[in-house]
């Protein structure tokens, strides 16, 4: 760990040079790329430099321990290790708290995909549910909600709908949403007042930019044809609506909210983009993986993630054995406390591997 910090500062002394070099200066790209790293390994140098300056301190400390003193200065400098080993031992989880690898999409925005599962028209309405709960809590953080394809049913609820959250840090927050949702409740078509339990399917997938995935247009098919509504009656007499497949992989997307062809195709090479980062990131962590018993934050969605209870008005999250019980609010979009213990359990789990 003290090898890897000391190697961490002689990088950022390394930087400092190059990002004041007028060369470096000159080619913007170049230099905005490392300025970003410099910020970025900033935080970990000056803590570092705190935590070396504190055992220095308490190492002389120790020191004049050894020697005759009078009792009350004795006791002075007692209190002063004493002082230093706390500081110093908060320093070290601080430290390692830095040294996390950060997620490198934790700041793009998200692609989030909602399926019915089983339950029938309730766990449609039930994906409708969902999908309110994250426009909500979006607008909670200003972010933007945009729809990118969607299979609504005649009851209000969603067979399926695609959209993508666009704001700083959304990834970051949201991936933690994957996995299967758990409904308990007494549908509105049920007259005999019995709970019947449903369930929706989260994927969350980081928007992939064009430097992300590679798609070779060769690799495309791409086929046009009406949208449709409800009952099949038609909503457009033209061929707007678009469908891609990805031939190596037989990935489907099809699009057809928007009245323009162009722009449905737009949306569904972003959807596309984004599946195929997905796979590609399920291939490298299944080449890297370790055995953790947590599941937060694999996005492994044949997991039971979450129930929520309408009965009881509680949402349990299996993962960490949390239930908060403002079952109103949370479908509001009021998420934070429980994604904020979804995050430091997930940092609990990873400072494990990290060794002081």
């Amino acid at each position: 760990m003290l090898e890897k910090l000391d190697f961490i500062s002689d990088k950022y002394r390394e930087l400092s040079g190059k990002i004041s070099d007028p060369e470096i200066i000159a080619d913007n790209t170049t230099w905005t790329k490392l300025v970003k790293e410099h910020a970025d390994l900033e935080p970990i140098v000056h803590k570092y430099e705190e935590y070396k300056q504190t055992s220095a301190e308490l190492r002389d400390a120790r020191e004049m321990l050894k020697d005759d003193l009078d009792k009350e200065f004795e006791e002075m400098v007692k209190a002063e290790v004493s002082a230093l080993s706390r500081k110093k031992e908060r320093l070290e989880e601080e430290l390692k708290f830095l040294l996390i690898p950060k997620d490198p999409n934790d700041e793009k925005n998200v692609l989030m995909e909602i399926r019915a599962g089983t339950g029938g028209e309730e766990a449609a309405l039930f994906a409708g549910d969902l999908f309110r709960m994250y426009n909500r809590y979006a607008e909670r953080h200003g972010w933007k909600t945009e729809i990118m394809s969607s299979n609504p049913t005649d009851i209000g609820g969603f067979k399926e709908v695609v959209f993508m959250i666009e704001g700083k840090g959304a990834y970051s927050r949201l991936k933690y949403e994957s996995g299967v949702h758990r409904v308990q409740r007494v549908p509105t078509t049920e007259s005999g007042g019995r709970i019947h339990t449903s369930a929706s399917t989260v994927a969350v997938l980081p928007e992939a930019e064009d430097v992300d995935i590679h798609i070779n247009p060769n690799d495309l098919r791409v086929d046009v044809f009406r949208s449709s509504g409800h009952g099949g009656q038609s909503v457009n007499t033209t061929d707007s609506a678009v469908r891609i497949t990805h031939l190596p992989t037989g990935m489907v997307v099809t699009c057809q909210d928007e009245k323009s062809q162009l722009k449905n195709k737009e949306k569904a090479m972003k959807v596309l983009r984004a599946r195929l980062l997905e796979a590609e990131m399920e291939r490298q962590n299944a080449e890297i993986a370790q055995s953790r018993k947590s599941q937060v934050g694999s996005g492994d969605r044949s997991e039971r993630i979450r129930t929520y209870n309408f009965p009881q008005g509680r949402i349990t999250d299996h993962r960490i054995g949390l239930t908060v019980y403002q079952l109103e609010s949370f479908l509001d979009g009021d998420l934070d406390e429980m994604i904020d213990a979804l995050i430091t359990n997930d940092q609990a789990e990873k400072l494990k591997n990290t060794d002081m």
